[in-house]
């Protein structure tokens, strides 16, 4: 289905750190360059007709204030939105709030997508690190590619998720994984901890294991 390793590569992961209402925030940040145009990835991000073409079907007002609900996972408000550069939202699931900021640039051989994902320090990320939502991530912007490859067609949801935990897949997770554990601690966690957050993040994704 794809050159796992390529990919891979093909991403660019950071960790960083952000202070919200006084409170520490870690910054999980992923960027890819697609080859199109601005125009056309922003309408892949936000236009409701494609994003379950590759990533989830959505539902509410996708407009400044407006409220929005991914099936089956995270919703929330948009809270800035400046076509076709950037917008941002709330990111709410199970419970727990954090915050999504997207950016679309023109670059050399086409257009850059850039997400930052700004996490509370909780026990969740505490006990997974920087991987629980990276490897997420990681998985979407793969979709995203899929999709922008075939022309903006619809990515197959069970073709994918039959190749999620294929081998290929399992090595896309491994790979996936070890990135954000080289991310975690140049962004300055700590080797050994972030050694074991990777790890369970990994048994998660492969199925090996629950995200508690």
């Amino acid at each position: 289905m794809t050159d796992v390793a390529h990919q891979i590569s093909a991403v660019r992961r950071q960790v960083g750190s952000r202070t919200l209402a006084e409170e520490e925030a870690r910054v999980v940040t992923v960027s890819r360059v697609y080859d199109t145009d601005v125009e056309d990835l922003w309408d892949a991000c936000t236009n409701p007709e494609r994003i379950p073409r590759w990533f989830l079907p959505v539902s509410g007002e996708l407009r400044l204030g407006g409220r929005f609900q991914l099936e089956n996972h995270a919703g929330g408000t948009i809270e800035s939105c400046d076509p076709p550069k950037s917008f941002s939202s709330t990111w709410e699931y199970d419970g727990d709030v954090s915050w999504i900021e997207v950016r679309v640039t023109a670059e050399s051989g086409g257009a850059r997508f850039e997400l930052d994902h700004i996490c509370p320090v909780n026990d969740h990320w505490t006990r997974y690190g920087p991987g629980a939502t990276g490897i997420g991530w990681d998985f979407s912007l793969q979709g995203l590619t899929l999709h922008l490859a075939a022309g903006g067609a619809q990515v197959d949801s069970e073709e994918f998720q039959a190749w999620m935990m294929s081998d290929d897949g399992k090595q896309f997770v491994a790979l996936a994984s070890e990135s954000w554990y080289e991310a975690n601690v140049a962004g300055g966690g700590d080797q050994a901890e972030a050694r074991k957050q990777a790890d369970r993040c990994t048994a998660f994704y492969r199925g090996e294991e629950e995200l508690a």
